[in-house]
């Protein structure tokens, strides 16, 4: 609905401005969408905009004001911007579905997406935090990427980015919690903080493959997946929804975390993952003081590791205060503290991720007889 003062030659301008914007959730403009409810242009400066959202919780309403206001501005620069919310009755949420995803290609990971598994023998070896600054760096080159926490145990993602809020729901479909540039999925945002996850096998595999294929995901270049560390069942089901995926193993340089690291890189290869390459995280801890690098958990395995399984080292990443600073406060170092050593082993290691591709051999082909 758009109720316009016809007192001005740039009303049609500022329909055209506002209905652009792109809901920050959805990631498409609000006009088509039906979000748009009013626009009224005053006879001063002012012009009031009633936008209509899906849920009355919505988490980015203040953006979504912004990016109207900066809309409007564009216009008519110096104008006074009203932006104002209302929700949706369920007939006009039902609709605002039906068009989303009639706009949208369908839910699930997209094939064309580079799938990347990153993987760690074993715990506290800084997995999860390397995913999650690969993803954003990633972002930051222009890509399109999405970060599975399939750590269903040791959730650690919302921490990681600094968000607590619930994935959007329209039916049968969830949408991903964007941060930082990075679209984001984890069983830590449907539970609440803390809630530790005492499921069995099935109910974690069933909600897996709802994250995999009831997400939607929109147009991604790329999709890093966090799993959890070791060979458990939770890994193989993850590794059998995404038969393209190929594996990022980390570890620490000292013996024990690579003779168990090994271990993943044995069972890609009987399950033929290919590895992309081998991240050597904590090769040296930086002094806050002089910047000297004293090799805390001593040196060298990464490129054993790498050489055993016959994969590339990606590169080596510092420990220093920086990094450990931004895991605290739920922000990535290559956001945070893009400077630090850490931040830049990891732009650079971003920046030089070339995905191996699977083997046809022994592999189903979908193929149609004619």
């Amino acid at each position: 609905m758009r109720l316009l003062a016809r007192n001005g030659p740039d009303q049609d301008l500022l329909d055209a401005a506002v209905g652009s914007v792109l809901d920050p959730e959805l990631d498409q403009p609000l006009s088509p969408l039906g979000m748009v409810k009013a626009i009224s242009v005053g006879r001063g400066e002012g012009v009031a905009v009633r936008i209509l959202l899906t849920t009355e919780a919505c988490p980015l309403r203040q953006r979504i004001a912004d990016d109207v206001a900066t809309a409007v501005r564009g216009v008519t620069p110096g104008a006074i911007v009203e932006v104002a919310f209302d929700v949706m009755s369920e007939a006009q949420r039902q609709e605002t579905a039906r068009r989303f995803l009639t706009a949208r290609t369908t839910a699930g990971v997209p094939h064309r997406a580079e799938v990347l598994a990153v993987a760690s023998g074993k715990g506290g070896v800084g997995k999860s935090s390397v995913s999650a600054n690969l993803a954003v760096a990633l972002a930051q080159q222009g890509k399109s990427v999405g970060l599975l926490d399939a750590d269903v145990w040791g959730y650690s993602v919302p921490q990681l980015f600094g968000v607590r809020r619930s994935p959007v729901a329209l039916y049968e479909t969830m949408l991903p919690v964007q941060a930082h540039g990075v679209r984001l999925m984890s069983l830590g945002f449907l539970v609440e903080e803390e809630t530790p996850i005492v499921w069995r096998g099935p109910m974690l595999h069933k909600a897996l493959t709802q994250f995999v294929q009831d997400v939607h995901w929109g147009d991604l270049d790329v999709l890093l997946l966090d799993l959890p560390p070791g060979t458990g069942d939770v890994t193989l089901s993850v590794l059998e929804l995404l038969p393209d995926a190929s594996l990022i193993v980390v570890t620490t340089p000292q013996q024990a975390a690579r003779t168990v690291a090994s271990r993943v890189g044995l069972m890609a290869r009987e399950a033929s993952v290919p590895v992309t390459g081998i991240i050597e995280n904590m090769t040296g801890l930086v002094c806050g003081s002089c910047g000297a690098t004293t090799a805390l958990f001593g040196a060298g395995g990464g490129a054993e590791l790498a050489e055993q399984l016959g994969a590339p080292l990606l590169g080596g990443v510092p420990l220093d205060l920086a990094l450990r600073k931004a895991g605290d406060n739920g922000e990535p170092v290559v956001v945070s503290a893009p400077q630090a050593p850490s931040a830049r082993a990891l732009s650079s290691i971003a920046a030089a991720l070339k995905p191996a591709r699977r083997s046809l051999v022994g592999r189903q082909l979908p193929l149609t007889p004619v």
